[in-house]
C-alpha cells in the first residue's frame, strides 16, 4: 500500500513538470534545406486559415532550427474560391474570414523560405471564378498539377495536407 502511494505521489510530482522541449533533431540531422510543394485544396474558410498558420509555424520552425525552407504553395479545387476577391464567390460563412486569409497569404509571401504562390487557371475555370479576381499574393498559373510536377521533379517533397 505504501509502494503505490509512493506512485502515486511520484506521478502527481511527474505530471507538474514542464513537458521537454519537442525539436526535429533527429529527422534533421545533417540537413541544411527543404523543399516542399504544398496541395492546397481546403474549401472552408476556417480550415484553410488553420492549414496556412500550419505552413507558417512549420516554415519557421525549421528557420529556428537552422534548416532552409524553400516553399511553394499551390491552390486549387474548392480553395480557388476562398483566394479570389469576389464576395459572391465565397460561401457567405467564408466571406469575413476571407481578409484574413489574404493578409495571411500576404504574409507568406513576404516570408523567408516562401518561393511561391500559385493559383490554378484550370480551378480558376472549374469554381466559376476569374483570374483577375486572384488576391495579389498569389501568381495565376496554367496548371499546378504541371507546377507540382516540375517543382518534384527538382527535388521538392509534395505535401498534400
Amino acid at each position: 500500500m505504501k509502494l503505490l502511494a509512493s506512485l502515486g505521489v511520484l506521478l502527481a510530482a511527474a505530471a507538474t513538470l514542464p513537458a521537454p522541449a519537442a525539436d526535429d533533431r533527429h529527422a534533421l540531422a545533417g540537413v541544411k534545406e527543404l523543399k516542399a510543394v504544398f496541395d492546397i485544396r481546403e474549401g472552408d474558410g476556417k480550415a484553410l486559415l488553420n492549414r496556412l498558420t500550419l505552413i507558417d509555424e512549420t516554415r519557421a520552425s525549421l528557420i529556428a532550427q537552422g534548416v532552409k525552407p524553400r516553399l511553394v504553395l499551390t491552390f486549387r479545387g474548392p480553395a480557388t474560391r476562398l483566394v479570389q476577391t469576389d464576395p459572391a464567390r465565397i460561401r457567405p460563412e467564408d466571406r469575413a474570414l476571407a481578409p484574413v486569409i489574404a493578409t495571411k497569404l500576404d504574409e507568406l509571401r513576404d516570408a523567408e523560405g516562401v518561393e511561391a504562390i500559385e493559383l490554378c487557371a484550370i480551378a480558376i475555370r472549374g469554381q466559376g471564378t476569374r483570374a483577375q479576381d486572384a488576391i495579389p499574393a498569389v501568381k495565376v498559373v496554367g496548371n499546378t498539377w504541371i507546377s507540382q510536377m516540375a517543382y518534384q521533379a527538382r527535388g521538392y517533397a509534395f505535401i498534400a495536407p
